[in-house]
């Protein structure tokens, strides 16, 4: 009789053992996936969201769009239809933070080259610079993937109109002129339903990394 009871005493301690690693690992894994934010205007400083939106607070998505890309090609959101996408503003003769912006867009590319779910949109904030000519050689000069990565110039006043109230990414310049902006270092990650799901500095390496962690969270949605 005392045997048994022994006998069940190890039994209920490794069995407890278990038990508790069990709950463990099940709730380490639960914790892994962190669903990412669904950016709204009012979650976004005043100063990079269009005055007309800036109390929205949800149901904010990337507008419709036509833009023409470094190859002359007219891209709209159907070459990004049920597409994760990187996008940000810069523009060529940038001596500042464009350069680094670029390499670190580069730097994505190279993660993202073989992965179909993937795609990355530059915006020229001067379009009356950047023609269709000077994109090429731009993108020639930092290795665009044209299948990758389109670098658009159109109509200023839509280019604004986009970097204000859809990607909530870039600042008036102050001046009072209707469709002069300033852009901000930010990347925006946009998701297959055209919603913001991240925000990061594209000067900064580990932006960069947070920013291809979470394009892999959100392949798992």
């Amino acid at each position: 009789m005392l045997s048994f009871f022994k006998d069940y005493k190890i039994f209920a301690i490794v069995f407890g053992l278990i038990s508790i690693i069990i709950i463990a690992i099940i709730y380490n894994t639960l914790n892994v996936y962190q669903p990412l934010p669904i950016y709204q205007p009012t979650m976004v400083s005043t100063e990079l969201v269009d005055s007309t939106i800036q109390h929205q607070k949800k149901y904010h998505k990337i507008a419709d769009f036509s833009f023409t890309n470094q190859n002359g090609k007219t891209i709209t959101q159907n070459d990004y239809k049920d597409k994760i996408y990187v996008a940000d503003f810069f523009f060529t003769t940038c001596r500042t933070i464009c350069p680094i912006m670029t390499s670190h867009m580069a730097d994505i590319q190279k993660e993202i080259l073989d992965d179909d779910q993937v795609m990355l949109l530059s915006h020229s904030v001067t379009p009356e610079i950047d023609s269709v000519a000077q994109l090429k050689r731009y993108a020639i000069k930092k290795g665009v993937n044209d299948k990758k990565w389109n670098l658009v110039t159109g109509d200023k006043k839509a280019i604004y109109k986009m970097a204000r109230k859809s990607y909530l990414a870039v600042k008036d310049n102050g001046d009072g002129g209707p469709f002069d902006m300033v852009h901000t270092e930010n990347f925006m990650l946009i998701d297959k339903k055209k919603q913001i799901r991240g925000f990061y500095d594209g000067t900064n390496t580990d932006d960069i990394d947070r920013l291809l962690e979470d394009i892999q969270i959100l392949k798992q949605e």
